[in-house]
């Protein structure tokens, strides 16, 4: 089935996977992705796998999936702004054989999800727990331990994609001239058939995605970048709070460090990425911050720095490392979403006044 033959509100797919063919292999069978959280990574990569023909099922909640049922999904990218009549459910669905299963939702919402889809059954025998592949293309390094306590088949997958979800149906993204950064590899380590072919199909969707075998120190060394995500949504862009952002950086280091811990350096990132992914303006779009800034934007209640900052403080008292920094953004961006208080009105010097 093509894209020409979706119908715009159809909200979960209704035919059955084509038959491979005798002798194909993983390689050159079709594959649909589900994407599990349409946010704004898991609608970036949906859509751009959508884009270049893949077969995609993007998976939204409430108002989100109400507008991509009506309208299909608005991407919004350097190249243009288009619409796309990309299926969704707000359930979980009947999977096939060749299904990929691609979480991509907030940590908090991880068990969540993972609960929902486990046991689904899969065309042939078995379930999505025992046979699928699921690949966790989020922030934070507690998917993949979380995952593989009920999935089989676990995937990591770094993610470097500066995009911007806001409102219902609609999800931009700035990277260009490709538009995002994901090696992929097995979690907790190596590179099979299967992370090769999801890394082939995205480069050919305009993303600079590579096979891994060490998926997790590319997670750990984006982890520590994460860490300033906190300051964003608290202070915005207020002068001064970069020194913040080092001091959360640094300590997270020293953590990971004493935790024996290994993780790639701020040079291999930025030279993986050169000349591939930078952040280009949109018309008409501001990007206010990051995936913790739009979490409080959108008054969702609930933030991902708890697992983020907070993955350093469990670290540190672990090993007996004090992390004062990384407590108080932690402590105050999660009073922020419970208060649903609004991003940025937090001044950098009443910050460090709590950090003292």
């Amino acid at each position: 089935m093509t894209r020409a033959n979706v119908n715009r509100t159809q909200h979960i797919r209704s035919w059955d996977l084509p038959e491979p063919r005798p002798g194909a292999t993983c390689q050159d069978r079709a594959v649909r992705y589900i994407i599990i959280g349409a946010g704004a990574i898991g609608g970036t990569i949906g859509g751009r796998l959508f884009q270049n023909g893949h077969d995609v099922l993007l998976v939204a909640r409430s108002a989100h999936y109400e507008a991509l049922r009506d309208g299909g999904l608005r991407l919004i990218t350097p190249e243009g702004d288009v619409r796309l009549p990309i299926p969704v459910t707000d359930r979980p669905v009947r999977l096939g054989d060749d299904d990929v299963l691609v979480l991509a939702t907030k940590t908090q919402d991880t068990a969540g999800a993972l609960d929902a889809w486990a046991d689904r059954p899969v065309e042939g025998g078995g379930t999505a727990a025992e046979r699928l592949p699921l690949v966790c293309a989020q922030n934070a390094v507690e998917n993949e331990r979380v995952a593989l306590r009920r999935f089989a088949r676990v995937y990591g997958m770094c993610v470097w994609t500066p995009a911007l979800h806001l409102e219902p149906g609609i999800v931009a993204t700035y990277g260009r001239p490709l538009s995002g950064m994901l090696p992929i590899g097995r979690y907790p380590q190596g590179v099979d058939e299967t992370a090769e072919r999801i890394a082939a199909d995205l480069t050919a969707s305009n993303f600079a995605a590579f096979p891994v075998a060490d998926v997790m120190r590319w997670k750990y060394a984006k982890l520590l970048t994460n860490l300033g995500n906190a300051v964003d949504a608290l202070c915005g862009h207020a002068d001064g709070r970069q020194k913040i952002v080092q001091r959360a950086y640094e300590e997270g280091r020293t953590v990971l460090d004493a935790a024996g811990i290994p993780y790639a350096s701020r040079e291999e990132e930025r030279a993986t990425r050169r000349d591939s992914v930078e952040v280009a303006p949109l018309e008409g779009v501001t990007r206010g911050g990051g995936s913790s800034w739009q979490s409080l934007a959108r008054g969702a209640g609930s933030i991902e720095t708890g697992y983020l900052n907070g993955e350093i403080v469990l670290l540190g008292r672990l090993h007996g490392v004090p992390t004062p920094v990384n407590h108080v953004l932690q402590r105050e961006s999660d009073r922020f979403a419970r208060e649903r208080l609004a991003p940025g009105t937090l001044g950098v010097e009443a910050l460090e006044r709590l950090m003292e």
